[in-house]
């Protein structure tokens, strides 16, 4: 018996579509995002999927994706999980400031190491900065010491990590078909653990938006992961991810 996971980041958002560091801050969907949503759901619903269980973030972009897909699939009744451990990798200080500008500043190598270094974190917020997440009432059940005010990718598989081992693939053996909409770090630390990349590797790994990516995991064989691929035109795909890879560039 087959199990299956789709993972999805989010639609194109409002900071993406100004390619500024997003992180925590709550930006929405752009229209462009919905509809990206919307044939993301269409085509899931077309190759058969029908998930009975469903996770995200504690960020509007991740979670109005997740609503529309269910929506298109008219699984809109079945039950949803939040966790701010789903969250994307909280960037500090650059969170608002634009990449191609940064990168113009500081040196297209520095925002590498900034955005996908995998130990490296930006510099933090201060703890009294508007932008903590201290200063949010949907944190508010959260000790400080838990919540974060700059993180690398290591830290942030750490952060997901456990959720992903107590919650989410226990869960899969008893649900055919589960879908997590998260974002393009949260999603890569899953990935990275369900196909063993290296912590060198899982740097250069870029997720387009709102592209399925589907796990298929054999029941037999002890949750054995057997295939993973994304839903789509091949080329599309490519040409996408070669576009998240290009948005920390200078543009002179």
């Amino acid at each position: 018996m087959m199990k299956r996971l789709v993972l999805i980041r989010h639609g194109q958002s409002q900071w993406n579509l100004e390619n500024r560091f997003t992180g925590w801050t709550d930006v929405d969907l752009t229209p462009l995002g919905v509809e990206e949503a919307v044939k993301a759901g269409d085509l899931l619903k077309a190759e058969g999927f029908h998930f009975t269980l469903a996770y995200t973030s504690y960020l509007k972009r991740a979670v109005k994706t997740l609503n529309t897909v269910l929506d298109r699939m008219d699984l809109d009744w079945i039950p949803v999980e939040k966790s701010w451990r789903l969250n994307e990798k909280h960037y500090g200080m650059l969170q608002g400031l634009n990449k191609s500008e940064t990168a113009e500043k500081y040196g297209e190598e520095q925002v590498l190491v900034w955005r996908r270094s995998f130990d490296v974190p930006p510099a933090p917020l201060d703890a009294d900065d508007e932008r903590s997440p201290y200063k949010e009432a949907r944190y508010a059940a959260i000790s400080r010491e838990e919540l974060p005010l700059t993180e690398s990718l290591k830290e942030t598989i750490e952060r997901i990590m456990p959720y992903w081992e107590q919650e989410i693939f226990p869960a899969l053996k008893e649900h055919d078909d589960i879908i997590v909409a998260a974002h393009g770090n949260s999603l890569r630390a899953i990935i990275k653990k369900l196909k063993g990349i290296s912590d060198e590797e899982i740097v250069s790994l870029n997720l387009p938006t709102a592209i399925p990516y589907v796990f298929e995991f054999d029941e037999t064989k002890g949750m054995e992961l057997v295939k993973d691929y994304f839903l789509g035109d091949p080329e599309v795909v490519k040409k996408m991810m070669e576009a998240v890879a290009n948005q920390g560039k200078s543009k002179k």
